[in-house]
């Protein structure tokens, strides 16, 4: 609906050793610094690649990118936030937004209304249509978050909850 899809493809990294001609042998993630030896920050920024790459291969076939289901998420949670809100909800450009809001405009997803108060202001919503393919998309990142959480017991899965939100509130603060 939203994207072409034909340029996700699975990496086709070989797994065998490297032949011993000198080169240096990239460690696998969970390997060296790619693993409890890294940095933190470096760690997060893997983890969140990791999950943003199988989260785009999840809803490929639903023509949603993962910024496209972040801001059908916060509109839904949301609903009437100005283009710049959104931008701030998301960790995405003005110009990004911008551009996946046309895009969800255009397909029917999100309807904008102008602000009450301040004319300029556009607003957003999600039309019947956006809701119901975030359900569509939902349903796939509840399976996603199992997977990332399965090997939590709710205590801990808390814990990594609090960490991790925790980290946003008081880095913001920088």
């Amino acid at each position: 609906m939203l994207r072409k899809t034909s340029g996700i493809t699975r990496s086709k990294t070989s797994r065998k050793p490297p032949a011993d001609d000198g080169a240096v042998r990239v460690p696998a993630p969970g390997e060296g610094k790619r693993g409890e030896e890294g940095y933190l920050g470096y760690l997060l920024r893997q983890a969140h690649a990791a999950v943003r790459l199988t989260m785009e291969r999840t809803l490929a076939d639903l023509g949603v990118t993962s910024p496209q289901f972040a801001v059908l998420t916060m509109l839904n949670a949301y609903p009437g936030l100005s283009g710049a809100d959104v931008a701030r909800l998301t960790f995405l450009t003005p110009q990004t937004v911008g551009v996946i809001i046309r895009n969800l405009e255009r397909d029917g997803a999100i309807v904008m209304t102008p602000h009450p108060v301040h004319g300029r202001i556009q607003q957003w919503t999600l039309t019947p249509r956006g809701a119901t393919l975030l359900k569509a998309c939902r349903e796939r990142v509840i399976a996603l978050e199992k997977r990332l959480a399965r090997t939590l017991d709710a205590k801990a899965e808390t814990t990594v909850r609090r960490w991790l939100a925790g980290i946003a509130a008081d880095l913001q603060e920088d």
